[in-house]
This record gives structure tokens, C-alpha cells and sequence, in this order.
């Protein structure tokens, strides 16, 4: 796969859309088979007083996840997620998100995905099924997206492999 930043047409995903003024609006990156975001959630995220709310959690862990198919030319909605949450994640606090893909069987795709602190602190950990889409709606979704991925200098690759290292070693 290609290292750099996913370049997606303006949409109004609540997740990756620049049109939704009330998303999260993430920035999507590529490098060594991962997907990954990195992010401060600011207080409209909030749950309970000072953590993020779970939902949004789960919102960055599937979001990274799915892009992850489509870096292996594979599109789809999620079908099943499972979340472990690790630790509450402090609003205010940078973290990253990184996703890849597991397995690929037919049209469903099994991802994992982590979400961890500047200190590494695995905050949450993932893992979806994915129903891909047919040939024909995947030409319609690239069209629609424009979906590309624009290299870019110094793609965190380090950072990636650690992740999916972890992520493979704490199955």
C-alpha cells in the first residue's frame, strides 16, 4: 500500500466528512497496511465530566477501520463491532486511532483497530466485520469519493508497525 494522507471528496460523513460542521471531521492517513487519524476531542465529545463520550470512542475505531478496506480496494458498511475500552480517554488529549485489516474472506472483511495516548496507553481496542460492497457499488463509492491517497512526508510508518504489532500480539 501507499504511504500518505487519504484525500476524500467534501461529503457530510459525521466521521470524516469536511462538510459536517459538527463532526469530527478526522484526518485519514495510510502507511504500512493502517489506516490511522490522529485527534484532540474537545468538549462537545464529552460523556461523563472530562472523558469522551463511548460513542465517539467507537466512532474513531470504526471510522479507522473501515478506510482500511479501501486501501486494499475494498468497500463496505460495517456489519458486527466489538470495543474493549481499556481506559477512559481525558477530553483535551491528543490520541491516535490506527485500524488494518485481519482477514478478507469473500465480501466480509475482519478488521482490528486501537486507539492509544502519547504515551502509548492502549485506550481502547476493536474489532469489526465488514460486508463489502458489490463491484458495481464500489465504481459508483469511488466515484462519488474521489478517493485517493496523496504521499506525504515522513507518514508515520514506525508508529503503524508498532500497532499492529500489539494489536496482533494482545489477540
Amino acid at each position: 500500500m501507499r504511504d500518505g494522507r487519504l484525500e476524500i471528496a467534501p461529503h457530510n460523513c459525521f466521521a470524516c466528512g469536511s462538510l459536517n460542521t459538527h463532526g469530527l471531521q478526522l484526518e485519514l492517513h495510510a502507511a504500512n497496511d493502517v489506516c490511522w487519524t490522529e485527534l484532540v476531542l474537545d468538549a462537545r465529545f464529552e460523556g461523563w465530566a472530562g472523558i469522551a463520550h463511548g460513542g465517539i470512542v467507537c466512532t474513531v475505531l470504526d471510522e479507522v477501520m473501515a478506510w482500511a478496506l479501501v486501501e486494499h480496494d475494498l468497500w463496505g458498511v460495517t456489519a458486527r463491532m466489538a470495543v474493549e475500552f481499556k481506559r477512559p480517554l481525558p477530553i483535551g488529549t491528543r490520541v491516535r486511532g490506527e485500524g488494518h485489516v485481519v482477514e478478507a474472506r469473500r465480501r466480509l472483511v475482519t478488521t482490528r483497530g486501537v486507539l492509544f495516548d502519547e504515551a502509548r496507553t492502549v485506550l481502547a481496542t476493536a474489532e469489526g466485520v465488514y460486508v463489502g460492497a458489490s463491484e458495481a457499488r464500489k465504481a459508483e463509492l469511488k466515484s462519488r469519493y474521489a478517493f485517493r491517497i496523496v504521499p506525504e512526508r515522513g507518514a508515520d510508518r514506525l508508529a503503524a508497525e508498532a500497532v499492529v504489532a500489539a494489536t496482533g500480539a494482545a489477540r
